[in-house]
């Protein structure tokens, strides 16, 4: 087994195995959660151009915009199992988004700055407060699917041929 093959290997475990923890305690500020919140505030900045409801859903739509489109990118240029790593990434932003979506009625959470809360001003302005848990816990499922997709996927990309260190055999005439 080359060398790519196993670093990417243990990427792909210790993916599972941050993922796992992530899923179990996905209210846990963690490493990456800075990551996702400076994308996520950059969001509001980048969709402020059409009103405030395009504003507060900028935050979140970027958070999912980014890893989604290096998700492509990667598949597109035939690296199945490095779509997987941006893959399990959009996977770990939902479980933070369903945790602010379902702080929506509480407002517990600290905000940069003390700011409104994203979720609370969109699910009361569409007459869906009352709805925050549900709606979290739909997206904090998204999430949990994404990651199996992304481990199952990363794992069998491994197993099949074609991430090796070795040249492509020459086929002959």
């Amino acid at each position: 087994m080359g060398w790519e093959r196993r670093w990417r290997l243990a990427l792909t475990l210790a993916l599972a195995v941050y993922g796992w923890e992530c899923i179990r305690t996905p209210g846990r500020y963690r490493w990456l959660d800075s990551l996702d919140l400076a994308i996520h505030e950059t969001g509001h900045l980048v969709f402020g151009f059409d009103g405030e409801p395009l504003m507060l859903l900028g935050g979140t739509l970027l958070q999912l915009l980014i890893p989604a489109a290096f998700t492509v990118a990667l598949w597109r240029q035939g690296d199945r199992h490095g779509a997987t790593v941006p893959l399990w990434w959009l996977g770990q932003n939902c479980w933070n988004i369903s945790v602010y979506i379902k702080d929506a009625r509480a407002q517990e959470l600290p905000l940069v700055g003390g700011g409104e809360h994203d979720w609370a001003l969109l699910l009361g302005e569409m007459g869906w407060l009352d709805r925050d848990q549900a709606l979290g816990g739909a997206v904090y499922l998204t999430g949990v699917v994404l990651y199996a997709v992304a481990i199952v996927t990363g794992w069998r990309a491994l197993s099949a041929r074609g991430v090796t260190d070795e040249p492509a055999a020459a086929s002959a005439p």
